[in-house]
């Protein structure tokens, strides 16, 4: 409702703007919930990265429980709501140590550096880290049988929290088994880190590892103390072709207007565009590309025949489709809901959610964290 008490609806709403199903949250983040209480002792530890919104933590971290984030900007803010136990959860710059430690809250970082180390356990703030392990993706961390890794442990100290890892390239993975092998892989280093330092007496509290498709995957978990995971609350085009959730249980949307008809291409013009949507196009390497987003109508259904968002522009996005469009449904000021590719990416272009549950009713509105 609008501050008069008149109900607003998708079709009061400026476009685009991002639309959030409160069913299908619910849904998504239930259905994680339940893939880790299949492991007795571990602690679900949600990444709001992709979220960036307390109202959607309340209901993924509900009583303030431990969340990870990934920037300055995110510690702050989800700090100062409440959720004092954290992982900034990017290789930390001694710069940042000091705006860090003046949150006040149990701020674990990360690094796989050893000057970056001397920096944390110089630093008088009340801050740990965890040592960042590579099981496999090849971004950050250093292996578990890397010679660096009790050199770290020693420069921390008594800073040292744990272990920590995250199986990025399991989004290269293409069916369950193949996930779960993945999910084995990030377990067994991440785990054998943790014994290495535990031998070389330091103690090593948090054995942290995880991505959706991991944590929902994972056939053991022996050794780990806590799943990280963000991607699944929303989900996405990409996410579900690798099995995170079903096509049906995309929450987040665009809505778009139609903004120009152009029958002799097959097309429709919409004022999603490049900032809108992204120009992520993670699904181009999946079995099904959907462009830069898959266009439904305004109640979230196909109605358009797998019609997808083939080009973008800055303001512009251009929708066709494998069949002839409906363009006598298709009128200027036309409402359309994008699904997007990447939905991290998507969200991030947008300050807040326009909340709806399965229909047109805006039923509230929640802001969002956004930059650094």
């Amino acid at each position: 409702m609008d501050g008069s008490g008149a109900v607003t609806t998708l079709d009061d709403l400026p476009t685009p703007c991002l639309v959030l199903d409160l069913g299908i949250l619910k849904r998504n983040l239930a259905r994680m919930q339940a893939a880790v209480a299949r492991h007795p002792g571990l602690i679900l530890r949600p990444h709001m990265k992709t979220a960036k919104s307390v109202d959607v933590a309340a209901l993924a971290a509900p009583g303030f429980g431990p969340i990870t984030v990934s920037t300055v900007a995110e510690a702050r803010y989800f700090a100062e709501a409440g959720w004092r136990d954290q992982i900034y959860a990017v290789g930390v710059t001694p710069q940042k140590l000091d705006a860090l430690a003046a949150l006040g809250a149990d701020i674990k970082l990360i690094t796989d550096d050893l000057d970056a180390a001397r920096a944390i356990a110089a630093h008088p703030g009340k801050l740990r880290a965890l040592i960042e392990i590579d099981v496999g993706e090849g971004r950050g961390g250093v292996p578990p049988e890397s010679e660096e890794l009790p050199a770290i442990a020693a420069a921390l100290g008594p800073k040292l929290a744990g272990v920590f890892t995250h199986a990025g390239h399991s989004y290269r993975g293409r069916d369950i088994p193949t996930m779960a092998a993945i999910a084995e892989t990030e377990r067994a280093g991440v785990v054998r880190a943790a014994e290495r330092l535990r031998a070389a007496g330091h103690a090593v509290p948090i054995v942290s590892m995880g991505s959706s498709p991991t944590a929902l995957h994972a056939e053991h978990l022996e050794g780990i103390t806590e799943l990280r995971a963000g991607v699944y609350m929303f989900g996405d085009l990409f996410q579900a072709q690798l099995g995170t959730h079903a096509p049906e249980d995309i929450a987040l949307t665009v809505l778009t207007s139609v903004t120009g008809r152009k029958p002799a291409r097959n097309a429709v013009l919409v004022d999603a565009g490049a900032l809108a949507l992204s120009k992520d196009r993670s699904t181009e390497a999946a079995p099904r590309d959907y462009g830069f987003g898959l266009a439904l109508d305004i109640d979230g259904g196909d109605a358009f025949g797998q019609a997808t968002v083939t080009r973008t522009h800055q303001e512009h996005g251009e929708v066709t489709g494998p069949a002839p469009l409906p363009f006598d449904r298709l009128p200027i000021g036309a409402r359309l809901r994008i699904a997007p590719n990447h939905t991290c990416l998507t969200a991030a272009a947008h300050e807040r959610y326009h909340v709806v549950d399965g229909g047109h009713e805006v039923l509230a509105v929640w802001p969002r964290v956004n930059f650094w």
